[in-house]
């Protein structure tokens, strides 16, 4: 693995912070971000609109996309996406490989006024399951 090329793949709820959190870990555009959102973005009204029978070609869309980020070497490459499900993380796990990219998986995690069940203050937790890879959960809050 070269340590100066890493997928970051960011996952949650809708709503919980992905997008926030991508745009700020990848300098505000500095480094791609690809998500299964983009496809349902229209292009002339920049407007969101979800369309179920078209999920799966987002879905492929959205790992071409990142497929080729990381084959033309791109120092840090980021997917924003939802992977609740192992199947949705499988192609990166391939693609992180293949490329010889380290891979971390982020998951973020809303607790709005900071309060959560477990009585953890706000901050950065990280764990990391370094037999399959790390995992860094990211605890964000709405302070309002």
């Amino acid at each position: 693995m070269n340590s100066d090329r890493n997928l970051i793949l960011l996952r949650g709820l809708p709503g919980a912070g992905k997008s926030t959190l991508a745009a700020l870990l990848s300098e505000n555009g500095a480094y791609p971000v690809f998500s299964v959102d983009d496809y349902f973005i229209d292009p002339q009204t920049k407007e969101y609109e979800f369309d179920y029978k078209e999920n799966h070609k987002a879905y492929r869309a959205c790992e071409e996309n990142a497929r080729n980020a990381l084959r033309s070497g791109i120092s840090k490459v980021f997917v924003d996406n939802t992977f609740t499900l192992l199947w949705e993380l499988e192609p990166y796990l391939s693609m992180a490989s293949d490329f010889g990219y380290t891979l971390f998986v982020v998951t973020v995690e809303n607790y709005h006024n900071g309060r959560n069940i477990h009585s953890i203050e706000f901050g950065l937790s990280v764990v990391f399951y370094e037999d399959l890879f790390p995992v860094v959960y990211v605890f964000a809050y709405d302070h309002r």
